[in-house]
């Protein structure tokens, strides 16, 4: 290969960290893996944050993250249950402390709340397609993108709706 290629003994021995911020995606598989590792402990439900663990490692990888900000926490999280591995993850973080010195994650709800909703669109109370909008915007602004939308028109085949019924983060109804 070319210059930029990376080999494969090099790609599977080679441990790289990013100083970059993670993806929300990255940082939602986190927190939600807190949240669930928590709740475990506070149950005595062990085993199943080991589920969790492999859960996260697979989306994670999926996400292709390797950002410090969600690689350290997890470490610190894996810690109780893996000690040896975590304390060998936070040496190749660049720590020279032990894992067992480093706070335990805080779970933040704030990653877990979606900004975007999937608005199923009816017409007269049938469902003929969905589109996605941010959750922050105002009712108008829902309308505006629904009227403007080709399948809108498509449905409507010219007609004017007698009403347009909207319920923010949830559904928009199209009446005649």
């Amino acid at each position: 290969g070319g210059k930029g290629d990376v080999s494969q003994s090099q790609e599977a021995n080679e441990f790289y960290v990013s100083e970059e911020a993670a993806s929300k995606d990255s940082l939602k598989t986190l927190h939600k893996t807190i949240k669930k590792v928590q709740e475990d402990i506070e149950n005595f439900s062990f085993n199943t944050s080991v589920s969790s663990f492999m859960i996260a490692v697979n989306e994670l990888s999926a996400q292709k993250c390797n950002s410090r900000e969600v690689l350290e926490p997890l470490a610190i999280l894996i810690s109780p249950y893996a000690p040896h591995i975590a304390e060998e993850l936070w040496q190749k973080l660049g720590h020279s402390e032990s894992i067992s010195t480093a706070p335990f994650p805080k779970f933040e709800e704030k990653y877990l709340v979606e900004s975007i909703k999937e608005y199923p669109i009816s017409f007269n109370g049938k469902m003929r397609f969905t589109l996605e909008l941010p959750l922050d915007i105002s009712k108008d602004e829902i309308e505006s993108a629904v009227m403007a939308h080709e399948k809108t028109a498509q449905y409507l085949e010219g007609r004017t709706p007698k009403k347009v019924i909207i319920v923010p983060g949830k559904i928009v109804n199209i009446v005649g």
